[in-house]
This record gives structure tokens, C-alpha cells and sequence, in this order.
């Protein structure tokens, strides 16, 4: 079975038990590697990671931010799918100010803000410069709270 097909097949069986209709999701991994990937799938699934942040900056003019309400489905490394979350809550939050109860949701790590900007500070600064551009810490945030519904 394909990765396509696969995915395909998750996403046919949440509609069908939950009884959706129109429904629509968009399918992605976390992070930038494979490990990453995996260990950030298996938190979301467990229930332990309920946000995540991007650059809000980093946006294509024509890629939608996220909504509330919306579906994704969470893939592993490997690009198999998970789980499916509902997004709950979006903001925009300058990284300079991020919340100490964000990055406990966040569910990586000790869960303190300190252990957040270690490991997003590497993060964003590679996403910047890989795209031109340079990182402070007055960057905007784009912060997401979700819930695991399948």
C-alpha cells in the first residue's frame, strides 16, 4: 500500500466512524527529520503534545494559516499516519513573548518555556536563513492548540 493510499484509507475510515461530511484535513509530519518526526507523532498521539508553533513570517503568500476547526493528520517520520487533530485554538505570539503554558503544551522536553526557546531558537534560525532571511526574537509566532480526535 502507498504512502497515498494509506493515508487515504485513515482518512475515510475517521469520516466514516465520526460521521462527517465535507470534511477536509491536511496530512504533515512535525519537525525536520525523521526522528523528530517520530518522537513528536507519538507525543501527539499519547495526548501530550497539544500545540505547536511556526513561523508566522515564513508563510507563502498563498499558504492558508491554520484555522480553528480544521483536521490534520499527524505522520510519522516515515510519512504513515497516526493520529488526526482538531485544531482548538490559534494566536499569534511574538516569539520574544511566549507563554510558559504554551510550551507546556507544546509536550517536548522538561515542558518549561526554557526548555522551548533552546529547542526552537535552532529551529527557526535554520528555517530563517534557509530562507533568506535572519531570525530575532521579535519574530511572530504562529501558535496552534489542538486536540486528538482519531
Amino acid at each position: 500500500m502507498t504512502h497515498a493510499t494509506e493515508i487515504n484509507t485513515y482518512w475515510q475510515t475517521f469520516v466514516k466512524e465520526h460521521k462527517l461530511h465535507h470534511a477536509t484535513y491536511e496530512a504533515w509530519a512535525f519537525g525536520n527529520t525523521v526522528s523528530m518526526a517520530n518522537e513528536l507523532a507519538d507525543l501527539t498521539f499519547r495526548g501530550i503534545k497539544t500545540a505547536t508553533t511556526s513561523a508566522y513570517d515564513l508563510y507563502e503568500e498563498d499558504e492558508a494559516y491554520p484555522q480553528v476547526g480544521e483536521y490534520n493528520m499527524i505522520l510519522d517520520g516515515s510519512g504513515h499516519p497516526v493520529c488526526i487533530t482538531q485544531t482548538v485554538v490559534v494566536e499569534v505570539i511574538p516569539y520574544k513573548n511566549m507563554t510558559a503554558e504554551h510550551a507546556y503544551h507544546e509536550g517536548e522536553g522538561d515542558q518549561t518555556l526554557t526548555y522551548w526557546r533552546r529547542v526552537h531558537e535552532p529551529f527557526f534560525k535554520q528555517e530563517y536563513a534557509e530562507a533568506g532571511k535572519t531570525f530575532t526574537e521579535n519574530m511572530n509566532c504562529l501558535c496552534e492548540v489542538f486536540k486528538v480526535v482519531g
